[in-house]
C-alpha cells in the first residue's frame, strides 16, 4: 500500500494539471482569434460599417464563450489591452471587458461585458457571473437622473473604479469617457451596484449636491479641450476642472465649454455619499495610477484604456 498512494497522488496531480494546461489552451487560442478580428476592426484603414459590424460580432460571439468558462476570471487577456479596456474592481470583486466601435457620422458604439465573482451566502460556493453590456444611449435623454441595469446602458469607457463601503453594501463609483460626437466629448462619474442576486445597476443616489439628486454626473465640453477628471488618492477625492463657456454668447452650449484656469472642483466622501467640494486646490498625487489621465486629444501617455481611447479619437481626424 505504501508504494500504491504516491503514485495515485501523483496521477491525480498529473490529471490536474492537465486539464488546467488545457484551460489556458482554450484561452491563449480564444485570445488570438479575437485579436485577428480586432485588428482588422480596428487598424483597417478603408472599412465599411458593414464590415465592421460583422467583425465586431464575431468578436462578441468569441468573448461570451470564454467568458462564460467557469475558469476564465483570471485570464487576463493581456494581447487585447491595446484596443479593449480591461478593468478589474480593486477588491477583485468583478472586472469590466468593453470597447467602442467608431461610426462614420463621428459617433460611437459601446460594447462589453461585466464578469462577476458571486458567492451564494448559504452554501458559500462561488459562481462566475456574466452580464453582456447592451449600449442604449442614443435613446437616453435625460443623462444624469437615468438608473438602468446592463441591458439599458449608457455606453462608455471606464477608466477608474473607486469602491465605497457604507453600512450596508460596497458601490464602485467609475470614471468614464465618452467620444460623443465631432464637436463635443463627454466624461462621467458613473455609479454600479450589484443587486441580492448578482445583477448589476447603473446609477444611484449617492451625490450631495445642493438643489440637485443626480444618479450620476456628466460634463460635456469641446472635442479639442483638455478636461481632467481623476481620483486622488492623497485627497480623497474625485477631482475635476471647472468648465466654462469660451464666450459668454455659447453659454448653454457644451461644444464650446472648456476649462477655467486653475478653477477646479471636486466630490469627497461624508456618510457614505459624494459630497461636492467647490473651489480646492489639488495637489499631484503620485501613487495614483490615473493621475496623468489627460484628453484624448492632447495624446497623452497612460494606462491601457487611455490608449485605447487615444486611438479611437485619433480616427476622427
Amino acid at each position: 500500500m505504501q508504494k500504491v498512494i504516491p503514485l495515485f497522488l501523483m496521477l491525480i496531480s498529473l490529471v490536474s494539471y492537465s486539464k488546467n494546461d488545457t484551460s489556458s489552451t482554450f484561452f491563449e487560442q480564444q485570445q488570438k482569434k479575437i485579436l485577428l478580428l480586432s485588428n482588422k476592426l480596428f487598424h483597417t484603414k478603408k472599412i465599411t460599417e458593414e464590415e465592421k459590424n460583422s467583425l465586431n460580432t464575431e468578436i462578441i460571439s468569441l468573448f461570451e464563450e470564454t467568458l462564460n468558462r467557469q475558469d476564465s476570471y483570471n485570464f487576463n487577456f493581456d494581447s487585447l489591452k491595446k484596443d479593449f479596456g480591461i478593468l478589474n474592481s480593486p477588491d477583485n470583486v468583478f472586472r469590466i471587458i468593453h470597447w467602442n466601435v467608431p461610426l462614420n457620422d463621428g459617433t460611437y458604439k459601446y460594447y462589453g461585458f461585466i464578469q462577476e465573482k458571486y458567492i451564494v451566502s448559504k452554501k458559500k460556493i462561488e459562481s462566475i457571473l456574466v452580464y453582456p453590456l447592451i449600449d442604449k444611449s442614443a435613446d437616453i435623454k435625460n443623462t444624469e437622473n437615468y438608473i438602468s441595469d446592463n441591458k439599458k446602458w449608457y455606453g462608455m469607457l471606464y477608466y477608474k473604479i473607486i469602491p465605497v463601503k457604507t453600512k450596508s453594501k460596497t458601490y464602485y463609483t467609475l470614471l468614464g469617457w465618452d467620444g460623443n460626437d465631432k464637436v463635443s466629448q463627454k466624461k462621467f462619474i458613473d455609479v454600479l451596484t450589484f443587486e441580492y442576486n448578482g445583477n448589476p445597476k447603473f446609477g444611484a443616489d449617492v451625490f450631495d449636491i445642493p438643489k440637485k439628486n443626480p444618479k450620476r454626473i456628466s460634463f460635456e465640453f469641446a472635442s479639442n479641450c483638455a478636461f481632467v477628471l481623476k481620483y486622488n488618492e492623497s485627497l480623497n477625492m474625485i477631482t475635476f476642472d471647472r468648465l466654462a463657456p469660451m464666450e459668454p454668447q455659447f453659454e448653454g452650449q457644451y461644444q464650446y465649454y472648456c476649462t477655467a484656469d486653475f478653477e477646479y472642483d471636486g466630490f469627497k466622501i461624508k456618510k457614505g455619499k459624494w459630497l461636492f467640494v467647490e473651489n480646492i486646490a489639488p495637489k499631484n498625487d503620485k501613487t495614483n495610477s490615473d493621475n496623468l489621465y489627460q484628453n484624448p486629444k492632447g495624446g497623452s501617455k497612460g494606462k491601457e484604456s487611455d490608449v485605447m481611447i487615444n486611438k479611437e479619437k485619433k480616427k476622427r481626424k
